[in-house]
């Protein structure tokens, strides 16, 4: 059927579907590179990104399924190499790049992780020396984590067999490489430490390329590191290489050899450190017993004949005998003393004799109060009368009982002394010797100057 005839009208979900099948078929594999935008990691697991240059943007989707074989995670402005396919989102009748695997532009992305897990555990603290735990000097067993059959193990078994045959090797075999190795590496160390046998664990592994080694730059790796209580001594790969476990180890070995000479000292090196220890403390105990010879000489010198010393000592007792009944007098005799001024003192304080002085005191002074109240009283009485005498003299009412009288006005009682003040009608109340009139003003003559 041609599907561009005039008469064929396709809907919009048919037209959708034959330009996604022809994108898919034409455009199955591609590799596209551009800077990342617009990233989003919703909880689907999906991620959503946008990959654009100077001149176009391309919409790009990584399903939960590949997204969980990032080894390192993309970021907002990174330059990223993506391999994928186009297809059509038919919602939106957008198409898109299913993008299947990403890798840093001019970085692998292997190395890419393994800055960023650097960073963010250095971040926390992971690598801080203040976290690093000596190792025992004289371990009693060695727990080993590798692969059973690789190099390192047989080189780990000689060195430490050269130097220290009676020391034992606690093997825990796990795989070193591939998917799921760093889960083993983990659990590995997991479990030596729920043992408790060992004083010391080496984990690591022979050389190898950068994907050989990954499994010990995985976190989870670092971070059973981390939570070990026996010291770990990390011996991953040649000098040269450096892993997350190297950072997060308690020691890094450069190899998984140095790493066995690291654990213990070797037998030869102990017993001449012993023999030497052995020499020295001689020669400190000979010094010693030298000094102490030469003091007990010095105290044999010192030590007197008993029977004197004896002798000394019991008149010492006798003085003493005789200073303490000396003592023991005056103390009496001043306790006695003593005593006595107390009961002189209390004899003083005695309420009763106290009551009988304060009775007569009282008495005393009852009486010189009577007779000074009695004095005042007749010296106010006199005073009193003078007073009187004298307001008597000068009291207006003498005035108007010899005829003089006051005129005042009735409606604010104010004193009328000018007859200039007052006019014909006024009323006026005239106050007398005996009792007041009230009156009306009928003439009245100026005062004459």
């Amino acid at each position: 059927m041609d599907i561009f005839s005039e008469k064929t009208i396709l809907t919009v979900s048919r037209l959708t579907a034959l330009l996604r099948g022809v994108l898919e078929e034409n455009f199955e594999q591609l590799w596209v590179q551009g800077e990342v935008s617009n990233l989003s990691f919703p909880s689907s697991g999906h991620c959503y990104f946008t990959l654009k240059d100077s001149g176009a943007q391309l919409r790009c989707v990584m399903f939960k399924s590949s997204v969980k074989n990032l080894k390192f995670r993309p970021a907002d402005g990174m330059a990223l190499i993506v391999r994928g396919h186009i297809s059509v989102y038919d919602q939106r009748g957008e198409y898109q790049l299913i993008c299947e695997y990403l890798e840093p532009s001019g970085v692998g992305a292997l190395q890419t992780a393994f800055l960023q897990l650097k960073e963010k555990l250095a971040g926390e603290g992971l690598f801080a020396e203040e976290h690093k735990r000596p190792l025992p000097r004289f371990p009693r067993r060695v727990g080993v984590v590798t692969s059973p059959t690789g190099a390192a193990i047989h080189d780990i078994l000689n060195v430490l067999k050269r130097r220290f045959a009676s020391l034992e090797v606690q093997i825990y075999p796990v795989r070193v490489q591939g998917e799921g190795a760093a889960l083993e590496i983990a659990r590995a160390i997991d479990d030596l430490n729920r043992l408790a046998e060992a004083d010391v664990l080496i984990v690591g592994r022979g050389g190898g390329s950068l994907e050989d080694l990954w499994p010990f730059n995985e976190e989870v790796v670092a971070r059973a590191i981390h939570r070990s209580k026996i010291p770990i001594i990390s011996a991953v790969g040649h000098e040269t290489d450096w892993s997350i476990c190297d950072f997060a180890a308690d020691l890094r070995a450069p190899t998984p050899s140095a790493a066995a000479e690291l654990v213990i000292a070797s037998a030869a090196e102990l017993r001449n450190q012993v023999e030497a220890l052995s020499r020295q403390l001689t020669r400190s105990m000979e010094n010693r017993l030298a000094v102490l010879d030469a003091s007990v000489g010095a105290l044999r010198r010192a030590l007197h004949d008993p029977t004197k010393l004896l002798g000394h000592l019991a008149q010492r007792v006798d003085d003493l005998n005789g200073r303490l009944e000396l003592a023991l007098c005056n103390s009496v005799r001043d306790r006695r003393q003593r005593f006595n001024g107390l009961d002189a003192t209390l004899q003083y304080l005695n309420p009763a004799a106290r009551i009988t002085t304060l009775r007569q005191k009282l008495e005393i002074l009852s009486a010189r109060a009577g007779g000074l109240v009695s004095h005042r009283i007749d010296r106010d009485r006199q005073e009193f009368g003078d007073h009187a005498a004298r307001l008597e003299v000068l009291s207006p009412l003498r005035t108007l009982a010899r005829g003089y009288a006051i005129a005042t006005r009735p409606d604010n009682g104010q004193v009328v002394t000018d007859a200039d003040d007052l006019k014909p009608g006024d009323p006026l109340l005239v106050t007398l010797h005996r009792g007041t009139v009230g009156c009306r003003i009928e003439a009245r003559e100026a005062a004459k100057t």
